[in-house]
């Protein structure tokens, strides 16, 4: 079994902004030469968070305003008392997740129709990484 590792670095210009990376995880995969095993794709930072899903601007539309209803901006998280103001962020990142592991078979991401790898940030305009793990044969 053989691995490789590649980091994505992101500094966006908006405070949430939701970035097709499936590009980019179909070229470190092609780096790896692995043909068959598994691919993690995982934000490394809390108020990030990765996903599988469509490349369709409405549902992305609706997928930030249904987590912006779920964990809205407020000014009384207690998370607030440290100094930081990004509660909102750390929920947003547990609903979404930080990480998936999408199967290769062939060489290729073994998705379904439609499916997409998204980075999602949720506390933007700073400097954060995103980790692509290959591991297989």
């Amino acid at each position: 079994m053989k691995s490789h590792t590649e980091y994505l670095w992101f500094n966006t210009k908006k405070h949430r902004e939701f970035i097709n990376i499936t590009d980019e995880v179909e070229k470190a995969l092609a780096k790896s030469q692995i043909k068959e095993g598994l691919i993690l794709v995982s934000a490394m930072h809390i108020t990030a968070g990765v996903y599988v899903n469509d490349a369709e601007d409405g549902l992305i539309a609706d997928i930030d305003e249904w987590l912006e209803k779920l964990a809205p901006f407020r000014a009384d998280y207690r998370h607030h008392h440290t100094g930081e103001t990004n509660g909102d962020s750390h929920l947003k990142n547990l609903i979404v997740g930080h990480q998936v592991v999408v199967p290769v078979t062939n060489g290729k991401l073994d998705f379904g129709p439609w499916q997409q790898v998204y980075y999602a940030e949720f506390d933007g305009r700073r400097r954060k990484r995103v980790l692509i793990k290959v591991i297989g044969e």
